[in-house]
Order: C-alpha cells, then structure tokens, then sequence
C-alpha cells in the first residue's frame, strides 16, 4: 500500500484539526507543572511567567511555524505573532534549557519580520548560553532546568531545546562562536549519550558519578536526537568543515539501524524503546517517523527506511482524534536516576508537543508524495 489520494485527505484533515487544538492547547496552563514549580522555582520569578513559555511551548510553536511556512497561511502567522506579543507584555521567565525552546521559533519570525525587538532578545539570549550558561565537566551545556539544577548533567533534550536556537542565531549573526558552540554540543552529547554498542541514545549523562543514570533508551529522548541531527544540518547549509557533518551523519546513521530493528510490529516505538513490555508512546512515534523521513530526503540514510518511517503513519493518525487530541503521549519525564520502571511509570496525558510532533511528522509525510509500496 502507498500513501494514495484518499490517506493524503485524512492526513490534511488531521493536519487541520491539530492547528485548530494546538492554538487551544498552546495556552493550557500545567497545573502539575505549575504545582511543582511552587516549591522548587530556581529563578524566583512570578511562576505566571512560565505558564505559556516552557519546552512544551517551544516545541509546539516549531511545529506551528513549520505548517505556516508550508501553507502560506498568513493568519498562520499571524498567530504566532500575537502569541509572542502577548508573552512579551507578560514578561519571560528566567533563562534555563527548557525556557530556551520557545526562542528557536523566535529566529525564524525575527528573520522574515526583521522587527529588532525579536532581534534584540534572541542576541541576549544567545549571549546567555555562551556566558552565563552553567558548564559541565568538557565545558557541556547543563541541562537546568526551571525547577531543578542537574548539577554536571547532560540530557538529549537539550540539542533541540538550546541548541538548535543557537546555531540559528549563529548563522543569522554571522557568529562563528555560536555556531561552533552549538556544533560542540552536538558533538559532546553524542560523546557520551548514544551507546556506541547499540546506537541508541541514553536519557542522560553525570559527570559526578560518571554514568548514564539507569541507562535507559527513553523513545521521546531518542527522537529529540532523531530530529535535532538532521535540523542542525539543515540550519549549518554548506557551513564549516566536512568532519563534523561526517561524525553526525555516522551517529544518525546508527540510531535509525537501531530505531528500525525495535519498531513495534504495529509501526510504533515504545517508550522505552529496547523494551515491548513498555507503552508505545505517540510524540516519540511522530520524532522518530519525522526525523528518518528527513534523513532519508537528506540524503542521510537510503530510501529503504521510507517503510521504516511510514509504518508509523496509520496509528499516529488513529492516535488522533476528531477533535484534533493526540493520544498515548508520555508526560514530561524527568530523568530515571534508578531504574527504568521510572519511564514506565510516567502517565499518558494529552501535551501540546504531542500536537506539535504530529504535525511535524503528518508534514513530511504529506510533503514526501510517496508512492512506492512502502507502508
């Protein structure tokens, strides 16, 4: 079977319903998070201030832009336009890799506006993660976070949470610190998180101990990476040397082996990914489907993982419902320090990144115009 005429209109109609939930959920307040963040705020802010601008933000407002930029939908964009207005007037919370999400969508809308506000707030951000940023061991990004320090840690999610922004600031500024910055980051967190014997990534990394916490391969972790390698490329273009486009497309390269001999005989992936008895979890299902479609565009890996991808595609769009929710997505997970029943434990809850990664993966596919018998 291949993706006819008949799945691309159910895949635009999904398409639809998600933008119209996503632009509610956008503004859904976190009352666990929020809950949290009473007792244990680093920054010492108003907690208000991280209601609306948090990972889950970022990563649903990337989601958004990518489907503006891909329609031509002007009200599109005019949506995220209001959205940043209004969390500007509110004021932004304190700087940390979570909060750091939400700017890489702020490049993009800075460089087609050119309004110097963006400009202005993205270079002090940036400045933020170069000078003030706290270091691990190596001179890695902390992965700090709003409610918790993860003192000498390194995390999967903070290739796509921070870094990415900063290679895009680097390339609009014609900041080579920046952007060699961000590609050491990429490169350090591959150092110590992807399992040079399976290919999969770790959850984490701690200098202090000098291990990978429970060593768990967490799916939505996974696919961060999944997505983050080939964005990174796409950002850099032709800039700088072959030798690290090399080091990551190997990475790539073994991750997506790897991610194709644990895909679930239902076409998704587990939340612990080497793990069956685990759920099948969504978001992770969507990174992983959207990150190898890229690759596979990309040049990165060969069109044979076309069906690896697209296997994925009929229970993300059952996953979805009429009114646009996407289900089986794992809460915000925190990291496993001591077993892997942890991640098993986390409860399924409709997130906006869950709407975000549908619409990233539903995209491709729809931008892919397969028509091979790949499914």
């Amino acid at each position: 079977m291949y993706i006819n005429a008949d799945m691309q209109t159910e895949i635009k109609m999904k398409l639809n319903v998600l933008i119209q939930e996503f632009e509610t959920a956008l503004y859904d307040q976190d009352e666990i998070f929020l809950e949290n963040m009473k007792s244990r705020n680093r920054g010492g802010d108003d907690i208000s201030k991280y209601a609306f601008w948090e990972w889950p933000q970022g990563v649903g407002l990337f989601g958004f832009w990518k489907y503006y930029k891909e329609t031509g939908d002007i009200r599109l964009k005019q949506k995220v336009v209001d959205y940043y207005e209004k969390q500007l007037i509110t004021g932004l919370p304190s700087k940390n890799i979570n909060t750091t999400a939400p700017m890489l969508t702020l490049t993009y809308l800075y460089e087609e506006t050119k309004d110097e506000r963006y400009g202005a707030l993205c270079r002090e951000w940036a400045e933020w993660l170069i000078d003030k940023l706290p270091r691990t061991d190596e001179g890695g990004f902390q992965h700090i976070t709003s409610d918790t320090e993860n003192r000498q840690e390194l995390w999967d999610d903070t290739l796509f949470m921070t870094v990415l922004f900063l290679a895009r600031m680097g390339m609009l500024e014609h900041n080579d610190n920046w952007i060699e910055e961000a590609i050491y980051q990429f490169l350090l967190h591959i150092k110590y998180l992807q399992d040079k014997v399976s290919g999969l990534w770790f959850h984490g990394w701690t200098f202090e101990t000098r291990d990978n916490f429970a060593e768990a391969f967490w799916g939505r972790g996974n696919s961060w990476a999944t997505i983050a390698i080939p964005e990174l490329l796409t950002i850099l273009g032709q800039e700088g040397n072959e030798a690290y486009k090399r080091y990551l497309i190997a990475a790539q390269k073994r991750q997506i082996e790897a991610l194709e001999k644990h895909q679930d005989k239902n076409g998704m992936w587990h939340t612990l990914i080497d793990d069956p008895d685990s759920y099948t979890e969504t978001s992770a299902t969507c990174g992983f489907g959207y990150g190898i479609l890229l690759s596979v565009k990309m040049g990165i890996v060969s069109k044979e993982y076309l069906s690896c991808a697209t296997k994925a595609l009929i229970p993300v769009l059952e996953s979805i419902d009429a009114s646009g929710v996407v289900h089986g997505v794992s809460y915000g997970t925190a990291m496993g320090r001591h077993h892997k029943q942890f991640y098993k434990d986390i409860e399924i809850k409709s997130m906006p990144y869950g709407s975000a990664m549908a619409i990233l993966f539903l995209l491709e596919v729809s931008k892919s115009n397969i028509k091979e018998d790949v499914l």
